[in-house]
């Protein structure tokens, strides 16, 4: 299934069926990984095939929940960008909505652009952050967090 059109004769459209889907998944797998009514500060740490990742609860609303990921490791072979996904529970999505080299994460992009960001740019740092949570899910080991302040 495609996310995306790109072609000269037709314009690149968002699926957003697609992006739903993706949004649905994401935030299924990421309260998987959270702990149950979490706080603000509240830390998660997991290890999964020598990587260190951690999630960090910064902010819990009524209906959201703002969460930082990022990777804590010397060895990046598999870099994950340090990205913030937002959870919103009365509709049960959770997306993608900062990312370490795009202060927001826009819907879709004009193409060429400065940053040479993909049209579907949101679709795949969305598809990024499931396929991770997925091989976190399948092969992480929880452990204490990590003290970055430190």
């Amino acid at each position: 299934m495609k996310a995306m059109r790109m072609t000269d004769t037709n314009p690149y459209h968002v699926d957003l069926a697609e992006l739903m889907r993706v949004y649905e998944t994401n935030y299924a797998k990421l309260n998987r990984l959270l702990p149950p009514n979490a706080l603000v500060g509240d830390t998660r740490c997991y290890q999964a095939a020598q990587l260190t990742y951690q999630l960090e609860v910064l902010e819990v609303t009524k209906y959201t929940t703002l969460v930082e990921i990022l990777q804590d490791d010397e060895l990046h072979l598999f870099p994950l960008p340090k990205m913030t996904v937002r959870l919103y529970h009365d509709a049960r999505v959770a997306e993608v909505s900062h990312c370490e080299q795009t202060a927001r994460v826009k819907a879709r992009y004009d193409y060429p652009n400065a940053k040479m960001l993909q049209r579907d740019e949101k679709f795949q740092f969305n598809q990024f952050l499931s396929d991770w949570l997925t091989f976190c899910l399948k092969n992480g080991i929880s452990r204490a967090p990590i003290d970055y302040r430190s």
